[in-house]
């Protein structure tokens, strides 16, 4: 059979079955509650592969590895050591407390969640309009990642790919809310982790011989160091392990990570979901390593014109038969679907519940029932996230060189923003709303602005991480001086 008719049929099958499950996820979706957090029927198995694969999008499975193949072991040390760690810790640490807030709260989002949290609508409005402008950027990603995938095997162009992957996700997720992210994801993951198995099977023998950082040295030294001098974005021990570390740690805190806690059929779950979750994360990371492996095994694609964007649709082409390629590469797209979907519920979800229904709800429908309201959330939920796509998809059409740093330079505003509030919001009972909402707004204040300085006005590099950690730093340090400067008065107690 003709590769790309097997493309066609493969990827038919795969929109029919998500379909069909986004279906069975809208049956069961009756108010705005189930669309955010279902209907709290779900088991760890279950949530536990939705976090993971929502978590390992396309910047885990196409763009993330052109970089290790751009800067190699540090690249590779930067996301898969530190950057895995940091997630990881990130959840163990605040998900039973973010679950048992969220419970009593009856929380359905994150800026919810700290709003009812410091007994603030200012801040609730405040995360909700950050969340949905800054979500943007790591839709963008998705988008271009997926549409170079799609292009590849389907023979789409890039605009046409653009324009199919915006409508075909934003659709399903119009119908179905969380069910159908969780539904669909449960497929997207388990094929993730059989592509992540095949991929990094391409390279076994080169960690059974242990002959790939010589393979990689052979081309550039400084490729096989923990530390790459010569790299634009992983130069230091500052930023490969300890940026890479604490932003990871905050991304956790993204609207489509730490509301997952909240699917859960009761607390005992929470340990299960949290293994599985963890296992299926350290798959998905092992993917990582086929940067390397394409730096090793193809030296001519630097030569050839292959940007870093691209190295993993080439390497998949060279390493796989026409067959095998496009079934590993129709679970990439999968991949970057199960993120975006993610993403899409919980902007969705926040235009809904935050606007509508927080601070704004009172000059937006100040005059509508409780039910009125709820419908009204419902719809302007689906409009905002209807703009979204328009908005991204734009975007994605004339996207940035390295969309991967765009997006983590979008994206970690929100890290700089959230980590303070919500960290110190589950662990210290008298944390004072006023500087609670100012270590919120000087933490990606710091961020930008040094970012921008060197990268936006000044025409340089700067790995957005360092920036971002900056900004969790001088978050973190506006609070801590809160907490010993207001012994009581303006606290919000837990």
């Amino acid at each position: 059979m003709d590769p790309k008719t097997l493309a066609w049929l493969a990827f038919g099958a795969y929109l029919v079955i998500t379909t069909g499950l986004a279906l069975v996820g809208m049956r069961k979706t009756k108010d705005l509650a189930g669309f955010a957090l279902g209907n709290g029927d779900m088991g760890p198995l279950l949530v536990g592969i939705t976090l993971a694969a929502a978590i390992a999008s396309t910047a885990t499975f196409v763009i993330n590895p052109g970089l290790v193949w751009m800067d190699g072991l540090a690249a590779l040390l930067h996301f898969g050591v530190a950057g895995a760690g940091g997630v990881t810790v990130g959840l163990v640490v605040l998900s039973k407390g973010f679950r048992r807030l969220g419970q009593e709260t009856r929380a359905l989002t994150l800026p919810h969640w700290i709003g009812a949290r410091y007994g603030s609508p200012g801040m609730r409005t405040y995360f909700a309009l950050l969340n949905l402008f800054l979500a943007i950027s790591f839709v963008v990603l998705i988008i271009k990642g997926s549409a170079l995938v799609m292009g590849a095997i389907l023979g789409l162009s890039y605009e046409g790919s653009v324009v199919f992957i915006v409508a075909f996700v934003f659709s399903y997720i119009l119908l179905g809310g969380t069910y159908a992210h969780a539904y669909t994801n449960s497929l997207q993951g388990a094929m993730m982790v059989l592509v992540a198995l095949a991929i990094v099977g391409t390279g076994a023998h080169y960690i059974v011989d242990g002959g790939l950082l010589d393979a990689v040295a052979a081309q550039d030294p400084n490729l096989a160091k923990p530390i790459n001098p010569a790299s634009l974005f992983y130069g230091s021990v500052w930023e490969v392990f300890v940026c890479g570390f604490v932003v990871s740690f905050g991304l956790v805190c993204q609207p489509h990570i730490l509301m997952k806690s909240l699917y859960l059929r009761s607390d005992r779950d929470l340990n299960a979901y949290l293994v599985v979750a963890a296992v299926i994360g350290v798959i998905f990371a092992s993917i990582l390593l086929a940067g390397l492996f394409a730096r090793a095994k193809f030296p001519g694609f630097a030569d050839a014109g292959v940007t870093p964007d691209a190295v993993m649709v080439a390497y998949i082409n060279q390493v796989f038969s026409p067959v095998v390629g496009v079934l590993i590469s129709v679970a990439l797209l999968a991949a970057g679907m199960s993120t975006m979907d993610g993403i899409l519920v919980g902007a969705s979800t926040i235009a809904g519940s935050d606007l509508v229904l927080g601070s704004l709800g009172s000059v937006l429908a100040k005059d509508k029932t409780d039910d009125e309201k709820q419908a009204l959330a419902l719809k302007l939920s689906r409009g905002i996230l209807i703009a979204m796509g328009v908005v991204s998809a734009l975007i994605a059409l004339d996207p940035p060189a390295l969309v991967g740093i765009f997006a983590q330079a979008g994206i970690y505003g929100l890290v700089a923003a959230s980590l303070a509030p919500v960290t110190f919001g589950i662990f210290v009972k008298r944390t004072p709303r006023a500087w609670a909402f100012a270590a919120a707004v000087v933490g990606p204040l710091v961020h930008f602005a040094h970012y921008g300085a060197i990268v936006w006005v000044g025409g340089g590099f700067l790995n957005p991480a360092v920036s971002a950690t900056e900004g969790v730093f001088a978050s973190i340090a506006v609070l801590t001086l809160g907490v010993l400067l207001t012994p009581s008065p303006d606290a919000a107690v837990a």
